[in-house]
């Protein structure tokens, strides 16, 4: 009978492993193109000729295109074998099927879904594995513990590179906060050395994209003499981009209110340096013995150690040199931090150690003194909610996600089932985020996955996913769209909300009735002539909090099961071009502004405070237990 027993374990696994790697065949056609690591200074993008993407991507029109997107969404929602409490994180994720046939106008959509799709079989089947094997000893469950993503990742005595280059995974992303710190010397005849931020190639491509290349030339290259920095990515769809350059040719713009390049680089040091030494100590000679021109100022010297880091901001990627700060490099679109999966180093630079830290990390439920406290409230039985809030967050913003449960959620009215709050988390293409994301959503029950990998660009869908539960999975008065970065505070949304006694047609929040499309393609709000046309947006309410009432919830929903839903990838944007037709069809609509929703941080009696860290939420929270009211916190 064991031995029997035996042998179906053996083969069900055998059969599990099978439909796993089975996927990671590349329905949508081979593509291929020169490895962008096989040569040095690849960030020229001269040395390189163009590859197209398969047509399977670029005309989602076509038959086969169809086809492809047939297999993949069906997929996703094949019939599992999940418990009851699992089900709950699917509510929304079984509603949503017909979201990739109306996606024109998403960038990223159709390889969203083809990454979802491996995924969540992925993450399937470790699911299976771990009811079938996770319990028969405690050998297996340490091992799943050691699974969990590490807030830092040290390498001390790493060694001089070589010819591959070093590499370093970075097992579960990069959130706001994370940092890259790398310490060494530039040496070699040239000195020049690169730093790539990779992530993880689609299925079917050889190379990975590079969210970040930055490319040290301590004697020029062919567009100058003088050392110099370039940055940019790449994508096997894209090839590279438009080359960012420190110094910078021309005008200097702002990434996270820093410089896009520190303008002192590449003027004479003597402003740098009133004192007799460096920085590092050693004694500098007058420049008489120099030479009859001064040196120019440059982060980093042949022969010199230097202490660098790669710090992830709100919008981009700074790096900061020996604590003075000398380039940002904002985030080009599909080619976000949570995307990083390895730094790459190479090229003549004498390597110390690698610091990676403030990585993504869920906490060890075995150890959260207040679990029960945190789980979400059972929903009262055939009882329309007064409200219910959607909150957007990505896979590995663990803290973020526990931050919220330990404070405004705690308000006596989600406690007590008269307000629902969740969580709206696409799939991230890491397979350890996803099962910890799966073991957290189980455990709290708080949380609704959904159906396509988290690209910035399809945020529109989680909008849309909101109205769905909001109106279809519950039946809420009002429904809410927030960040998991905001803190609301629900006690005067709904007493907001009572004052202004209206039940239909209504948007409340920040309204901002005369913006117009940005055109500048470096900005993470581009939007094209052919997205827009249009000089000027429709009234819409800021995302970090706005509410509609129940009738335009469901009204979106519905408008885009027929097809008939402009999409657009700024999703509080697209509420008010959704709501604009609306009114153009005759639903009376009513614009509440709320100014007490603060859009790009904190202010005294705010409603909403937006860009909220973790610690910021527990200090607001804590001050409205200690009865001080909505104050802010300082830095």
């Amino acid at each position: 009978m064991k031995k029997w027993y035996g042998g179906v374990l053996i083969a069900s696994l055998f059969i599990l492993l099978v439909l796993r790697y089975g996927v990671m065949d590349d329905p949508l056609g081979q593509r291929s193109i020169l490895n962008p690591f096989s040569y040095y200074n690849t960030s020229d993008h001269l040395h390189w000729e163009h590859v197209g993407v398969s047509s399977a991507v670029q005309n989602p029109e076509s038959d086969s295109q169809v086809v492809s997107t047939n297999i993949l969404v069906s997929s996703l929602f094949t019939q599992r074998n999940l418990s009851n409490e699992e089900l709950q994180s699917l509510q929304t994720w079984n509603r949503m099927t017909h979201l990739i046939s109306h996606a024109e106008g998403l960038p990223q959509a159709i390889d969203s879904i083809k990454e979802a799709s491996t995924a969540w079989e992925s993450l399937m089947v470790s699911v299976e594995e771990e009811r079938q094997l996770g319990f028969l000893n405690e050998s297996v469950r340490q091992k799943v513990k050691e699974k969990q993503c590490p807030y830092s990742i040290r390498e001390m005595n790493a060694s001089k590179l070589g010819d591959s280059g070093y590499k370093l995974r970075i097992p579960c992303g990069l959130i706001q906060g994370s940092s890259i710190t790398i310490i060494g010397s530039p040496g070699g005849l040239l000195g020049n050395f690169r730093i790539d931020l990779t992530g993880t190639p689609l299925p079917g491509e050889p190379d990975p994209p590079i969210i970040l290349h930055y490319n040290v030339r301590l004697h020029g290259d062919k567009i100058t003499e003088d050392p110099v920095i370039v940055q940019n990515t790449w994508t096997i769809a894209h090839d590279w981009g438009a080359e960012w350059r420190c110094p910078a040719p021309d005008s200097n713009g702002k990434v996270d209110d820093l410089d896009q390049c520190n303008p002192l680089v590449g003027k004479d040091d003597k402003r740098l340096f009133p004192s007799s030494k460096y920085s590092n100590g050693s004694r500098r000679p007058p420049l008489s013995q120099e030479g009859a021109s001064p040196r120019r100022y440059f982060p980093f010297k042949q022969g010199y150690l230097s202490v660098a880091t790669l710090r992830v901001g709100e919008e981009g990627i700074q790096m900061t040199v020996d604590g003075k700060h000398i380039t940002s490099f904002a985030y080009r679109e599909s080619l976000e931090p949570w995307f990083v999966s390895e730094v790459r180093i190479s090229g003549d630079l004498k390597l110390i150690s690698v610091l990676a830290s403030g990585l993504p990390t869920s906490e060890d439920l075995e150890h959260v003194i207040d679990l029960e406290a945190l789980k979400s409230a059972p929903l009262p039985a055939h009882k329309p909610l007064d409200l219910f809030i959607g909150v957007f967050s990505t896979a590995n913003n663990f803290k973020r996600r526990m931050a919220v449960r330990r404070t405004w959620m705690q308000y006596d009215a989600v406690r007590s089932g008269v307000v629902a709050v969740r969580f709206f988390v696409g799939l991230h293409k890491n397979e350890m985020v996803n099962e910890e994301l799966w073991n957290e959503a189980r455990t709290y029950g708080d949380t609704q996955l959904m159906p396509f990998v988290d690209y910035y660009s399809l945020i529109t869908w989680k909008t849309i996913a909101i109205c769905i539960y909001g109106t279809e999975v519950v039946s809420a008065k009002f429904v809410m769209k927030t960040d998991d970065d905001a803190f609301v505070r629900v006690d005067e949304v709904l007493a907001s909300l009572n004052r202004v006694n209206v039940t239909r047609g209504l948007l409340y929040g920040l309204i901002n009735s005369d913006s117009q499309p940005h055109r500048n393609t470096d900005s993470k709000w581009y939007i094209s002539p052919e997205e827009w046309p249009e000089n000027n947006y429709p009234p819409w309410a800021h995302g970090p909090g706005y509410v509609v009432s129940q009738d335009i919830a469901k009204m979106v929903y519905r408008q885009h099961k027929k097809g008939r839903l402009k999409m657009f990838k700024l999703e509080d944007v697209a509420m008010g071009i959704w709501i604009a037709d609306m009114k153009k069809g005759g639903l009376g609509i009513r614009y509440v502004n709320e100014e007490r929703v603060h859009n790009a941080g904190c202010k005294d009696g705010f409603v909403v405070a937006h860009y909220q860290g973790p610690r910021e939420m527990l200090c607001l929270w804590q001050k409205l237990q200690d009865g001080q009211g909505a104050k802010c916190c300082g830095d």
